[in-house]
């Protein structure tokens, strides 16, 4: 592969420009043409993956950093990896905005922006070191690589400020086959925030993460390092980690003040012994939550979401959800939904959408079928016999799009047929599309309103389905992210493309998931 602009990498990718080149590789904007033209972000690592050894590292990585991008929102999001003539690439979500090191190196953040930013850096971080299941056991995932270069801070009008973590572990494939020459030179430009035991190559845990996010969280609020070597080389950061005591910012900046708390944070976070510093992200995370609230701005969308996020719990495992029983019930609202709901589009056809419902006094997000009566009768009927599966798929470029997924199956009325699929599709171009996915992430549970092909005048039966914690902390985070999904040409052929791509995975879904609801559950003995 070449560095020359339109050239195709692996019969999908266009390559448009070189935004970025460092020490470990180098990033092109690129335009992935199945999905009709969306933008995304391709890295191509510096160094060629010479044996096997280095190649299957290199896919088990990439697959970690794949998972941990749907794990939060504070991590950059890996799409797609592979090789091209021995390089090893990923593609990830293509992002605009300014580098945290850009940032500081004007001038030193204020303690509101520091409190904004550190949070959601604390909050991918956590998410990181809870770990990812590798071969049924749950594992940690270490960064390895904390500095200002690595955290995105991207703008937006309504969102504020989002912090995006980078390059989430994959330098470690170029690292463990290197010789004791090649890692000194690997160390070159990050040698400053490593902690004493990764100079040492030790095993690292994530406390070896703490260390270095102590010394970007000082150099965030005074634009200087906490340790100074007396030389840049791999032996003078060795003798300053391990033997220096760091800084004060008073010893910097006289007229710097810093909240006693904060700074004996960060000075824990940089003790020489792991056992001194925070044990964890979620130690870091409650001394900045018990600093002044009066530090963040209050009610801004980013921080309600943050707070939400913070409520449910970071993404840890797929989606897709399969539950015994819709849960239906009967109370007040839904009472009012068989009184008040009506059909308002075209009585024929096998038509199903979703739209926000003002109900008494709150606004919910229902999705619409019409079923013959018969289906609806026995499902109402049997309602203990319902097994339900909930899921949603989401498709940002070329148009923005989610698909609702409903699977429905009673042994007395589908027997050995396929079960119901109710998949309607949110336009998230749209206001209404973006107000019904709010409410889904704010409210976690839905209502199905059925009404009988034959008698479409009334709402027949009401299924309420909840959304589990994971699955309502994405529909929150694709929320936020929804304010930035734009249409970059015809709106009607990307939509169409967007639906096409939605539909596919769809099948494969429904292949998977078939077999699962018409099995029988397993019964006690």
């Amino acid at each position: 592969m070449t560095d020359t602009p339109d050239d195709i990498l692996d019969n999908r990718y266009q390559l448009l420009e070189l935004v970025g080149k460092g020490a470990m590789g180098r990033v092109y904007k690129a335009r992935d043409l199945r999905l009709g033209g969306a933008i995304v972000a391709i890295k191509f690592l510096s160094q060629t993956l010479l044996n096997q050894r280095m190649r299957d590292r290199f896919w088990t990585e990439a697959s970690i950093c794949a998972q941990l991008g749907q794990k939060s929102i504070h991590i950059v999001r890996v799409m797609d990896y592979g090789v091209h003539d021995d390089v090893p690439y990923y593609v990830m979500e293509y992002l605009q905005g300014d580098s945290l090191s850009d940032l500081i190196r004007q001038q030193p953040l204020s303690l509101k922006q520091f409190i904004k930013i550190i949070r959601q850096i604390c909050l991918g971080l956590q998410a990181a070191h809870q770990g990812i299941e590798i071969d049924g056991k749950r594992c940690p995932i270490i960064h390895r690589d904390i500095k200002p270069s690595n955290m995105l801070v991207v703008k937006d009008t309504s969102l504020g400020e989002l912090v995006k973590v980078l390059d989430f572990g994959i330098s470690r494939v170029l690292q463990e086959d290197a010789d004791v020459a090649q890692q000194t030179s690997t160390y070159m430009g990050t040698m400053v925030y490593s902690s004493p035991e990764q100079m040492e190559g030790r095993e690292l845990t994530v406390l070896s993460d703490c260390y270095s996010l102590g010394i970007m969280m000082f150099e965030m609020l005074s634009s200087k390092l906490p340790i100074q070597a007396e030389t840049h080389s791999f032996g003078g950061w060795h003798r300053a980690h391990s033997t220096q005591a760091p800084r004060s910012f008073q010893s910097i900046n006289p007229t710097l003040r810093i909240p006693k708390l904060l700074e004996n944070l960060i000075q824990d976070c940089l003790a020489k012994n792991p056992k001194d510093r925070p044990q964890s992200m979620v130690e870091i995370l409650k001394a900045i939550e018990s600093l002044d609230k009066g530090n963040v701005v209050p009610g801004s969308l980013t921080d309600r979401i943050e707070q939400a996020l913070d409520r449910h719990g970071s993404r840890i495992d797929p989606v897709d959800h399969l539950t015994s029983g819709s849960r239906p019930r009967t109370t007040s609202l839904t009472e009012e939904l068989y009184r008040t709901a009506i059909w308002t589009l075209p009585t024929k056809g096998n038509i199903t959408f979703c739209a926000p419902l003002k109900v008494l006094d709150r606004t919910i997000p229902a999705m619409y079928a019409m079923l013959p009566f018969d289906e609806i009768k026995t499902l109402k009927l049997k309602q203990p016999n319902n097994r339900v599966y909930k899921n949603f798929l989401c498709c940002a470029a070329p148009y923005p799009l989610i698909v609702s997924i409903t699977g429905i199956y009673n042994r007395f009325c589908h027997d050995t047929r396929p079960p119901r699929w109710l998949h309607p599709f949110i336009d998230m171009n749209t206001p209404q599309g973006k107000l019904v996915l709010q409410l889904l992430g704010e409210k976690g549970i839905y209502y199905i309103l059925l009404f009988a092909e034959e008698a479409p005048h009334k709402c027949a039966f009401v299924i309420e389905v909840a959304i589990n914690a994971q699955l309502q902390s994405q529909l929150q985070e694709w929320s936020i992210l929804s304010n930035t999904w734009q249409v970059a040409g015809d709106a009607a052929t990307y939509k169409q493309a967007a639906r096409n791509s939605l539909k596919n995975e769809l099948d494969k879904i429904k292949a998977r998931i078939n077999p699962e609801l018409m099995t029988p559950p397993l019964l006690s003995p």
